[in-house]
């Protein structure tokens, strides 16, 4: 049977497949459509496969939420122009939906998370059709009184906020929110400074020392005055890697720290509040 040029537009049209490709599959399959579509799958697995060894360094996160539960998923591209391809986006959409069905609450990095989310023949598909490695990095899921979510950057970096209240409005909720921004713009590694271990200050610590003994000035001071200066540096760092302690972005008079932007919401709302948790992903 002649395959005719209309016949490789339909195929590809179906299937987003390369053109000769469609051509092959459909000569391969004598013009049967429904065959060539089955081959072209077959072979897009195979492709997949192929693919597998290449690094898949760009990508985007998405957010999906149902009521007071949502999820962060990250998904992986080899190259920027994927990540903004509307394919590749709506794929990583439905793996956020598909993610906020799942039981496990977390998954990612040396975890099978393909199959945990089931989504194997899906991913196949897609890089079928786009032509690049595709992965499915990592998602999480928190459930709340209050959760919040933000994307910046088109995707680059997804945030979700775990707050618990016992008043849920919109003073509470633009908090949350703003909050949210926070964590993207400022990176935090803790949320207050109880989640901080006593080695890790401890080690601090003792890096602070050995810089301090290295320079005479320093050393030659003392003991008192040593460890008040050790401190005074730890509590430095405890407001740049700890988000209660960082400065509010938005705080007017640029020294209002995030405890304190988040009890001013709580007095002004009669509310309780609490930062929980938060989870950021950046691509």
């Amino acid at each position: 049977m002649a395959i005719t040029a209309s016949m490789v537009k339909e195929l590809r049209e179906l299937t987003g497949a390369g053109m000769m490709d469609c051509k092959k599959a459909l000569t391969e399959t004598n013009g049967d459509m429904d065959a060539a579509v089955e081959v072209l799958k077959k072979s897009g697995a195979a492709k997949a496969e192929k693919k597998a060894a290449r690094i898949a360094a760009e990508g985007i996160a998405k957010v999906a939420i149902d009521g007071n539960t949502a999820v962060v998923v990250e998904v992986n591209s080899e190259t920027d122009f994927v990540a903004k391809n509307a394919i590749f986006q709506e794929f990583v959409q439905a793996v956020a939906d598909k993610a906020l069905t799942v039981d496990t609450e977390k998954a990612g990095d040396g975890e099978d998370v393909v199959s945990i989310l089931d989504m194997k023949a899906d991913l196949d598909d897609k890089i079928l059709k786009i032509g690049e490695k595709i992965s499915i990095r990592r998602f999480e899921k928190v459930t709340a009184d209050v959760v919040a979510s933000y994307i910046h950057g088109g995707g680059r970096i997804g945030v979700l906020l775990d707050v618990q209240t016992d008043v849920v409005n919109d003073a509470v909720k633009e908090m949350a929110k703003n909050v949210c921004m926070q964590v993207a713009a400022l990176n935090p590694k803790y949320t207050s400074r109880n989640e901080v271990s006593a080695d890790f200050i401890e080690h601090e610590k003792s890096i602070l020392m050995a810089q301090i003994q290295n320079d005479p000035k320093e050393a030659s001071k003392p003991e008192k005055v040593i460890q008040g200066m050790i401190q005074g540096r730890i509590n430095k760092e405890m407001k740049e890697i700890c988000l209660l302690d960082q400065v509010y972005v938005k705080a007017e008079d640029g020294k209002q720290s995030v405890a304190q932007y988040v009890a001013q919401v709580a007095k002004e709302s009669g509310a309780n509040i609490e930062l929980k948790s938060f989870v950021r992903f950046e691509t």
